[in-house]
């Protein structure tokens, strides 16, 4: 069975019912989990479905410390699946069921991302190597002619995105998790606000577990990339990628480099 959480700040609430609907479809579904780090509760939203439960904080928590909440009772209650999953993403119920069917025959597996779209059908490039300091800022303050090799190389462009990879970084707009890897993980590591948390998980279960890029699903996400659009939101991208860094280190990351340097082997030996 799978759990589904999915956090808000002040959302269209039209689009997290027509997503929750879609979801609801899902054979394999347990319940559905709505976070709301909203100033305001909703009044619409916890009337949805006896198998969505709406959760008001009062606070913005951050996006990890919120999944959390969920997460938890999945582990409690010994869900073998969640999923976290953005409000902003389109995707097919019989997708979810696939998914958790190959969940189901890949015991090896701990965590999946399926090939993510931008609405006109571009491939956003969200399978990535563990970053360094210079992919992370390098590519949002340097000219894009500059650092166009290095960043195709860290979005794993050569692949073709058209095949399975175990990657050490999938996005958080969408984590297809096996609850038991995520429990050996200890969740998402709530000192981030947001922003790297989704890179910190996965390559922690990266250690134990497959973390899967799997392109025969398909998925829309209607990405804003809120940072590179408000002040606020950036300084909370520095601040928190710092954070990261810290803790795994800047330039001395021995992990990251294993790891990188397995993911480009494989590519290079599957083209």
């Amino acid at each position: 069975m799978l759990n589904i959480s999915i956090v808000l700040y002040k959302t269209d609430e039209q689009q997290v019912i027509n997503l929750v609907n879609e979801l609801l479809q899902a054979k394999c579904l347990r319940r559905i989990f709505l976070i709301d780090n909203s100033p305001v509760s909703s009044e619409t939203l916890p009337r949805l479905n006896r198998d969505v439960r709406y959760i008001f904080n009062n606070a913005n928590l951050g996006y990890g410390k919120a999944h959390n909440i969920a997460i938890r009772e999945s582990v409690y209650y010994h869900t073998a699946y969640h999923l976290v999953i953005n409000d902003d993403i389109e995707v097919k119920a019989a997708d979810i069921d696939y998914l958790h069917a190959y969940m189901e025959s890949h015991p090896e597996v701990g965590q999946i991302m399926p090939k993510v779209l931008y609405p006109n059908g571009d491939i956003q490039y969200l399978a990535k190597l563990l970053p360094t300091p210079w992919n992370v800022f390098g590519r949002r303050f340097l000219p894009k002619w500059l650092t166009r090799r290095r960043n195709e190389r860290y979005e794993l462009r050569a692949s073709g995105y058209n095949k399975p990879m175990n990657v050490p970084y999938l996005s958080g707009c969408f984590m297809f998790l096996r609850t038991e890897a995520v429990l050996q993980a200890r969740l998402f590591d709530e000192r981030y606000f947001m922003y790297p948390e989704d890179i910190d998980l996965t390559r922690t279960i990266h250690r134990n577990w497959l973390t899967l890029f799997l392109p025969s699903v398909t998925i829309i996400h209607n990405h804003a990339q809120g940072s590179y659009h408000s002040l606020r939101l950036l300084w909370i991208h520095i601040t928190n990628m710092c954070r990261y860094f810290n803790k795994w280190g800047w330039f001395y990351d021995p992990e990251r480099k294993l790891y990188n340097r397995q993911a480009v082997e494989y590519i290079t030996k599957k083209r």
